[in-house]
């Protein structure tokens, strides 16, 4: 597996978790006020997440090029 194959591999697995984070993040702002005191722990994992993917992303591309 070259580099680019598992810098591939690992932004499909980014991707998923970021796509869950934004769903949390989403059912609990349905759910609010219910678990309100839960906001900045999820907006945090949920950012972080997006951070990682964007920084693997550039990676990617940088590789590509």
């Amino acid at each position: 597996m070259t580099d680019v194959d598992a810098l591939k591999a690992e932004i499909r697995k980014l991707s998923s978790r970021a796509t869950t984070a934004k769903m949390d993040l989403h059912d609990l702002a349905e759910d609010l006020p219910i678990n309100w005191q839960s906001i900045m722990t999820i907006a945090q994992e949920t950012h972080d997440t997006y951070e990682r993917l964007e920084a693997k992303r550039a990676e990617l591309k940088q590789l590509e090029a």
